[in-house]
């Protein structure tokens, strides 16, 4: 086994159990129960760690994500801010260039912040200019 498939094999085998006690959390809601499983199910992962036949290992982890997805909860547990739950993106952060399109009266509320703001994009377009260049004007889209 090489290193880049030991590591891509190891990868594989802490996203099954990380799944696993996921998916253990989703069947057993109460703590202590959910806990008692979850040591037997580590017991499970624990008696083949020191294996080394790699057709028996690769076996063990095929054997291992059928029996995850055999078993998954109809109806898995989400965090609430995870793709999936229920505020995931419910708060909208909106883009820095929003700050551009300010009302100068808007801007004039906080002088010392957008003084500062201004130089810091003057900075940011130096920086840039001095890794990548100065932008093309033959650029259609350059205004």
């Amino acid at each position: 086994m090489s290193a880049s498939s030991a590591l891509a094999h190891t990868k594989r085998v802490c996203s099954l159990y990380k799944k696993s006690l996921r998916n253990l959390e989703a069947w057993y809601d109460r703590r202590h129960i959910f806990r008692y499983h979850a040591t037997i199910m580590r017991h499970r992962f624990d008696q083949n760690k020191n294996e080394k036949d790699p057709a028996k290992i690769a076996r063990l982890l095929a054997d291992g994500e059928r029996e995850l997805f055999e078993t998954q909860h109809f109806q898995p547990k989400k965090f609430a801010m995870s793709p999936g739950g229920v505020a995931f993106e419910r708060e909208v952060i909106p883009p820095d260039w929003v700050l551009d399109y300010w009302h100068p009266l808007e801007k004039a509320q906080y002088p010392e912040y957008f003084a500062r703001r201004e130089q810091r994009k003057k900075e940011y377009v130096a920086w840039w200019e001095k890794q990548y260049g100065k932008a093309s004007t033959a650029d259609p889209h350059h205004h």
